[in-house]
């Protein structure tokens, strides 16, 4: 009984899905399928129903689960225990996320674990809420972070400190500059950046829309951004008015571009997510101890 095989089985087990698992593992569905089936010849039991959408398990793949996740761990605490004592912590970590100012949490975690371990490498995906958790889901990336209002409930999280503030973002020159915040009828028939958060595919039952109450339908939408640098080049075009986070694009004394909250205030948190019984590299393992250190979980 191979290592990689019990980790194939907890994929599909955790997965509920031959095709789910092997798009996780970056398997052919028949690579995976027969390493299954070669490991129920050898325990001489049938570990899996396979229906139509789903795979569950039996009585026996439920105990092979127990096990498995049981021996996987310890191998995996074993290699990393080896690993502190030759000091050569090395690995990938992927993290996605949407375009946050709390990003500099992470950043003070990535400094610190690659000030004492240059050899871990990070990669940084930038994407909204659904982009982020597809790509978790498919094992692309290690680490989520998402912009609530969003549904955590699949997953294992954190919630970052601080919040991000919603308002406008405007040129200099736009006659709502001089105002101090921005209210819902200073919005209606000017022409808008709306991030895809504001769409209702994308924020149906996250209350994101309950700011906008009746009167969304009423919205001039010129155009949709999932990237805050892009939507403020337009907006210095002329193009609109981008409604979005605090502290994403550059409205300094030097720019041409300024910021105005909404009012009454609305307000985002984040969570930082990841895979409910993920078995974590030794690396992905130290982000996320540092990261309950960090925040005090």
């Amino acid at each position: 009984m191979e290592i990689r095989v019990l980790k194939y089985f907890l994929a599909v087990a955790r997965e509920g899905s031959i095709t789910g698992a092997a798009n996780s593992l970056h398997l052919t569905q028949p690579t995976l399928s027969r390493q299954l089936q070669d490991l129920e010849k050898e325990l001489k039991q049938k570990l899996l129903i396979r229906g139509k959408y789903r795979v569950t398990l039996t009585p026996e793949g439920m105990i092979l689960q127990k096990r498995a996740e049981e021996i996987v761990e310890l191998v995996e605490k074993t290699r990393s225990e080896f690993q502190s004592i030759n000091e050569t912590l090395s690995g990938d970590i992927y993290i996605g996320g949407g375009e946050s100012d709390c990003m500099k949490y992470i950043a003070e975690i990535i400094k610190e674990i690659q000030s004492e371990f240059p050899a871990v490498k990070f990669h940084i995906y930038s994407g909204n809420a659904e982009d982020v958790t597809e790509k978790l889901d498919r094992g692309l990336l290690d680490f989520g972070i998402l912009i609530q209002p969003v549904d955590v409930s699949k997953y294992d999280s954190l919630s970052l400190p601080q919040k991000d503030v919603w308002g406008v973002i405007m040129r200099k020159d736009s006659p709502l500059s001089g105002k101090k915040d921005i209210v819902l009828e200073d919005l209606i028939n000017i022409p808008l950046l709306a991030s895809r958060q504001m769409s209702p595919k994308y924020a149906k039952d996250s209350g994101f829309l309950n700011w906008f109450g009746d009167k969304y339908e009423d919205l001039y939408i010129a155009a949709t951004y999932n990237l805050v640098y892009n939507a403020a080049i337009m907006v210095k075009a002329g193009v609109g008015y981008a409604i979005t986070l605090d502290k994403l694009a550059d409205t300094s004394k030097e720019s041409d571009l300024c910021f105005r909250p909404l009012y009454p205030k609305l307000e985002s948190g984040l969570d930082i997510v990841w895979k409910k019984y993920q078995v974590f590299s030794p690396a992905a393992k130290l982000f996320l101890e540092k990261l309950h250190k960090k925040l005090g979980d």
